[in-house]
């Protein structure tokens, strides 16, 4: 079992940027794919960005292509999320899901129900 906590969430003015980490409990962090969704308000919970467990696939949501980098630091058991021009419609709370991969190294996964482990998750509030 590995645990999951984000960090690193705040409130930026639009246009600005921010980066969350996921740090994991387990030294075998290596081991699982990772992926970032976001919560607003009285919407439902939706898929952000995924990275293999090599760092060497990512894949990201239309919304947020072009503006967001999916990193990790597998040394570190440390996922981070880059977030360059930020827009008010990027408010949520942001929480990071791990999945352990056994086969590949170049897999990662985009629906919640693929993902077994997920973190309490971050606040990020950007004004207009």
């Amino acid at each position: 079992q590995v645990q999951l906590v984000e960090s690193g969430g705040g409130l930026v003015q639009a246009g600005g940027s921010l980066r969350v980490s996921c740090a994991a409990s387990k030294r075998t962090f290596s081991n699982y794919a990772v992926g970032w969704f976001r919560q607003a308000p009285g919407k439902e919970r939706e898929f952000v960005a995924a990275i293999s467990r090599s760092g060497d696939n990512t894949y990201y949501a239309d919304s947020v292509k072009g503006r967001f980098t999916i990193s990790r630091d597998n040394a570190k058991n440390t996922v981070f999320l880059q977030m360059n021009s930020l827009k008010p419609e990027d408010t949520a709370i942001y929480v990071c899901a791990a999945q352990r991969i056994i086969y590949s190294d170049s897999y990662y996964y985009t629906e919640k129900d693929e993902y077994s482990y997920w973190g309490p998750g971050t606040q990020v509030t950007v004004s207009s």
